[in-house]
């Protein structure tokens, strides 16, 4: 009975993972922060707080991703005034981002994008774990201050 259980809570766990490249591309636009870079399996970098976050907009498979600084009240400043043009695939059931900035060409494989999480794959192997940013003053916070 026990592995009657086991069984169908991994089968349940399973089908509950969002792998379907189209969840995916719906879940990626938005305010990303790094939390950590797993160079090699034994070997990660992990963020306390980045100082940069990543905005993506991907309208019908194409958009762009920015660098932004955030602001103490909430708003952001441009990081930069450069942007990468981004192109959204769907390649065996997988899905790829393909980057273009006038200097370089690349693309990311995208493992898992959920409403809270983001793990890409990019093209040294690294993979990259963001999670969705939020202020560190929210806007009930700051009413509470006035």
């Amino acid at each position: 009975m026990k592995k009657l259980i086991l069984i169908i809570s991994i089968i349940a766990m399973a089908s509950c993972s969002n792998n379907d490249p189209q969840e995916q591309i719906k879940n990626l636009n938005g305010y990303w922060q790094i939390e950590k870079v797993e160079i090699e399996k034994d070997s990660v970098i992990e963020y306390q707080l980045s100082q940069l976050i990543d905005y993506i907009e991907i309208t019908d498979s194409t958009g762009f991703r920015k660098k932004l600084k955030p602001k103490i009240d909430g708003g952001f400043i441009n990081a930069s005034n450069d942007s990468e043009k981004v192109t959204a695939k769907v390649e065996d059931n997988r899905l790829f981002l393909y980057y273009e900035t006038p200097f370089d060409e690349w693309k990311e494989e995208v493992l898992e994008a959920t409403e809270d999480e983001l793990v890409v794959l990019n093209r040294d192997d690294k993979k990259y774990y963001y999670q969705r940013y939020k202020p560190l003053l929210s806007q009930d916070e700051e009413e509470t201050q006035e």
